[in-house]
């Protein structure tokens, strides 16, 4: 048979994106680019325009509170001009006393209120002080060798100020959602092109040959993304072509020695010359040959991956469990092992026999080389195969990677492709295979047909 490197290296490549696959699904917190590429766009757009929006309301703010304090230190410095005016015309004018404003003078005219002690200490000049929990502007004033003391109300000032916070406020908010709606059709618009590549890459066959994806996006960072496409989908036709080449190749190779084998194996017990001893190994050669035959084809079928069950017949499993079973006790030939078959149901699955013999044989196989005492009970019932042993057992950390391809145990001597090919087997059948182990104490496999493959009666449900 003919050796193809290609065949091997596509096969790993395989094994690598099914093993990333399977670790994105047990950990999708692990993607970079969960959420949609319109939604990060929309959701750039919307923490632009609530930054831009809440720093301009930071300034209006700022600005809005200076300008208030400019305006009242203005008509500070106006009324108490006024003031001093009147008083020069009249001493006895008493300093203002309204609602907003509140005077005082040193030395005040006959009948003024004094100013409050806290005030006497203050310097000239501008103060922000309270008096009686009522928030001031201070304006502090000598001239004329008297002291002035001109007091604004702040409280209208503060509640415009706090009126004018809330307005930002909902200018900063409204103007986040106008930003993530026109992000989010922005971003529409511009990703338009790449969900149509999407689309055509989507129904692309890696079997057909359609029009070169370049051809509809010519141009720009979507042309260079369609020729990249167009270049891997050449090269995976071409795979796919290597791997018929391959696939033609092994039917050929291996169906044609096996023939031979098995025809001179049929001749061979058909001679009456033969010891009954004789007779029976020329049998189990010609067995050997019929069943490597069989195997061939379901595995040359199972690797075409063709859609749709790959069988209509209907394979006995109690039938293929008594085999499997039989062909693997010598096993245990040396061991103090007790091989322990008990099949409650005789059900039947449409399922190719050399398939089913394949998992059966793998199930049995692994628990005998890894029992060295005790038991290995093999139980067949309605829709499920149990195999337990008193092995060794399996390791925590080791049974999410048991059926992963070339994978090993600790103490597995074979090639780590035995229990992957049974995995692929049942997942192209919608079988389901679970396993409970202990170290040192053994284990539990479960193989459950699904309902429409199994009846007791033989018949599909």
């Amino acid at each position: 048979m003919r050796n193809n490197p290609n065949h091997h290296e596509a096969a790993s490549h395989a094994t690598d994106n099914e093993r990333y696959f399977r670790e994105f699904h047990a950990n999708p917190k692990r993607s970079r680019y969960k959420p949609s590429l319109r939604l990060r766009v929309a959701l750039a757009f919307a923490g632009l325009g609530a930054v831009l929006s809440l720093l301009l309301s930071l300034w209006l703010q700022l600005a809005s509170h200076e300008a208030g304090l400019r305006l009242m230190d203005e008509t500070l410095k106006a009324e108490l001009e006024d003031y001093r005016a009147r008083r020069q015309r009249n001493p006895l004018s008493l300093p203002p006393a309204t609602l907003t404003l509140l005077g005082y003078v040193l030395p005040g005219p006959a009948g003024a209120a004094p100013p409050p002690a806290s005030l006497l200490a203050l310097a000239p000049g501008h103060h922000d002080v309270e008096i009686a929990g009522t928030p001031y502007r201070l304006l502090v004033q000598e001239a004329e060798g008297s002291r002035y003391f001109l007091l604004y109300n702040e409280t209208r000032q503060a509640a415009r100020e706090a009126d004018f916070r809330w307005l930002l406020a909902s200018g900063v908010l409204m103007m986040t959602l106008i930003a993530s709606a026109a992000g989010f059709w922005l971003a529409g618009r511009v990703i338009a092109p790449v969900t149509a590549l999407a689309a055509r890459v989507r129904e692309l066959e890696p079997e057909a040959a359609p029009a070169p994806l370049r051809l509809d996006f010519p141009t720009g960072e979507l042309g260079a993304l369609a020729t990249a496409f167009d270049r891997y989908l050449g090269r995976l036709r071409a795979f796919i072509e290597r791997e018929r080449a391959f696939t033609a190749d092994v039917s050929h190779e291996l169906r044609t020695p096996l023939a031979v084998i098995q025809g001179a194996a049929e001749i061979e017990a058909e001679n009456p010359d033969l010891s009954p001893r004789q007779r029976q190994r020329a049998l189990r050669i010609q067995r050997a040959a019929q069943e490597m035959a069989e195997i061939i084809t379901a595995l040359l079928a199972l690797a075409r991956e063709e859609a749709g069950p790959m069988a209509r017949d209907q394979c006995p499993l109690a039938e293929v469990v008594r085999n499997g079973a039989e062909r693997h006790r010598h096993l245990i030939a040396q061991r103090p092992v007790a091989l322990v078959v008990e099949v409650a149901a005789e059900p039947r699955v449409p399922a190719e026999r050399a398939l089913v013999r394949i998992v059966v044989a793998n199930l049995i196989r692994n628990a005998l080389e890894h029992t060295d005492q005790g038991q290995v009970l093999i139980r067949l019932e309605e829709g499920r195969l149990l195999v337990r042993d008193t092995g060794r057992g399996i390791a925590a950390d080791q049974l999410s990677r048991l059926f992963q391809r070339h994978y090993k145990g600790g103490a597995s001597q074979g090639e780590g492709i035995g229990l992957s090919l049974t995995k692929r087997i049942c997942d192209r059948h919608g079988w389901e295979i679970e396993v409970e182990s202990e170290e040192g104490r053994g284990t539990e496999v479960r193989l459950l047909f699904n309902p429409t493959s199994a009846n007791l009666n033989g018949a599909l449900t």
